[in-house]
């Protein structure tokens, strides 16, 4: 059982517009990227392969191919780095952990 303090100090840091995310989803997310003193956004798209739902400390794990080698990232879904996350297209698969997408030697969402 949390204590009620330590849900009323995280409960400002909780973003609004998140949504619903599962496994075999392609979204597409645009991080803020800090570079020297220079800012920009740049654009990660991919397919979920896990997803962690704990409070503030929810996460999931994107995977997409980049020039043959895969290439999985991290993400907290309340991190204030993430700009966006939009839904690019849904996949059902029966699983909720998609690690055999690990194997797989192309994207399975290109046509």
């Amino acid at each position: 059982m949390k204590n009620k303090l330590i849900d009323f100090v995280e409960k400002k840091y909780f973003k609004k517009d998140i949504p619903i995310l599962k496994s075999g989803y392609l979204i597409e997310i645009k991080l803020w990227i800090i570079e020297s003193s220079k800012k920009r956004l740049q654009t990660f798209k991919g397919v979920i392969i896990s997803v962690k739902n704990k409070g503030l400390n929810s996460s999931f794990i994107l995977r997409k191919l980049s020039y043959g080698e895969g290439v999985e990232r991290l993400f907290l879904i309340h991190s204030p780095l993430i700009y966006s996350i939009l839904i690019v297209k849904k996949f059902f698969f029966n699983k909720s952990k998609l690690y055999f997408l690990r194997k797989k030697k192309k994207n399975f969402y290109v046509k």
